[in-house]
């Protein structure tokens, strides 16, 4: 028998959100001297409602320390190789006027005392991915993001559900749970989802997939099969069900296969450190909360954080 869970857990996708603040906020600069605020402005506004709507008892910004990792590198080198400029590794497709606003949100996140986690060497994703297995078994966690990498974590059992921000924002979002899963994409799980892409790829991060399979068939074949593990068996075993033009797709794409997952799954063992992620009760750094909102203009938005967090 299994207990119910002790409290709501709560992990941002940061960078997914603050993309998303500065795309959609307007800039409302009057002097183009003055610093940019509309990313800091929406995180804030979006944080503020994300508490307000969905109650968290606990929370944290999950951070890209390094959003192209060596390990996913190493297993597939087009991973988000497109993204480079000039062949170096620089902040993703960071525009000009989001760079300067993301320490800011840093600092603003610091002075509230809302706890944010990365760890060397692994996205944001592997922080969410391992604070997910970390916690899931003694609280319900969700998980919000724009990103659909993140629909392999959902598990009703835990429970687990992604709050995806991609179609409708913070205020409209998908509830991603088992049964959305299921009537969207064909799968019956988490897992299930993540085999499903990678046999078909994501262009937008550099993975190929397994050439001439989409994702209608790609969620067939795991329908069927239970796994890609299973899947690839019934490939080396000569599954008579498996023939023609698919099976002749999936034996040229083995060595991809091989590699794939280690990219595509999120890692549940990053090194994260593990800390308070309760709600504050008080604000961590008044004399940096008030330097940000004077410097920055953005004392309604932490205004805003103030009164979902209840503190006064």
């Amino acid at each position: 028998m299994t207990s119910e869970p002790t409290g709501r857990l709560m992990l941002l996708d940061s960078a997914s959100l603050y993309f998303r603040a500065f795309f959609g906020v307007p800039d409302q600069r009057k002097d183009p001297g003055e610093p940019p605020t509309n990313a800091i402005r929406g995180f804030l506004d979006m944080v503020a409602s994300l508490i307000t709507t969905h109650q968290p008892t606990h929370f944290v910004a999950c951070w890209d320390n390094d959003w192209r990792p060596q390990f996913r590198v190493d297993a597939i080198p087009t991973y988000k190789a497109h993204r480079l400029v000039d062949g170096s590794l620089v902040e993703e497709e960071s525009p000009d006027d989001l760079t300067p606003q993301v320490p800011v949100i840093r600092d603003v996140l610091e002075a509230l005392g809302l706890p944010r986690l990365g760890a060397d060497g692994f996205e944001a994703d592997d922080v969410i991915g391992t604070l997910t297995a970390r916690h899931k078994a003694d609280m319900a966690v969700d998980v919000v993001t724009g990103d659909r990498d993140l629909f392999q974590l959902v598990d009703d059992a835990g429970p687990v559900r992604v709050i995806y921000t991609a179609r409708g924002g913070v205020r409209d979002p998908d509830l991603v749970d088992e049964a959305f899963l299921r009537t969207k994409y064909a799968v019956a799980s988490g897992p299930a989802y993540a085999d499903m892409a990678v046999l078909r790829g994501d262009t937008s991060d550099g993975l190929p997939g397994v050439a001439g399979i989409g994702e209608k068939t790609a969620a067939k074949l795991i329908e069927k099969y239970g796994s890609l593990v299973a899947l690839r068996a019934a490939v080396d075993g000569g599954d008579p069900e498996i023939k023609g033009a698919q099976r002749t797709r999936l034996e040229a794409g083995a060595a991809y296969l091989d590699v794939a997952p280690k990219v595509v799954q999120v890692a549940p063992d990053a090194p994260v450190p593990a800390v308070d992620m309760s709600l504050p009760t008080e604000v961590a750094d008044p004399v940096l909360m008030s330097r940000v909102a004077s410097e920055f203009g953005v004392t309604s938005s932490i205004n805003r954080v103030l009164a979902a967090l209840r503190i006064e």
